[in-house]
């Protein structure tokens, strides 16, 4: 379960922002997760549950962005999204590909924070 490790560095990096920002606290968290990553999301949520207890992100919200996998078609000349992951051509003209152009991300994409003196949020990348 790798989930739990990936959970335990968001948390850190969280709180890292948090302390540089002299912020009170994360109030949600943006991830980008592409389908090649193998990251199961209902674990890395319950996986984050348990790590943020006691840290600047203990009240935050996790919100993961589903990044497909694209891939490049010579034929079509054109960026392409798959369905899936069991078949790497493109669903237009059915050309096989291994240029894979998204779908490996493991991001944080943004970190709202809450101020520390008023309670307002401001985001971070």
């Amino acid at each position: 379960m790798h989930e739990l490790s990936i959970a335990h560095r968001v948390v850190e990096i969280v709180s890292e922002h948090v302390r540089a920002a002299g912020a009170a606290s994360a109030a949600v968290v943006t991830l980008r997760i592409g389908a090649l990553a193998s990251v199961h999301e209902d674990s890395l949520q319950f996986s984050f549950d348990l790590v943020r207890e006691g840290t600047p992100a203990a009240t935050a919200r996790l919100v993961i962005v589903a990044i497909p996998v694209r891939i490049w078609c010579d034929t079509c000349g054109r960026e392409v999204d798959l369905p899936g992951i069991q078949r790497f051509a493109c669903p237009a003209c059915g050309t096989p590909s291994g240029d894979i152009r998204a779908g490996r991300e493991l991001d944080v994409e943004s970190i709202e924070l809450v101020d520390s003196s008023a309670g307002v949020s401001e985001s971070t990348p």
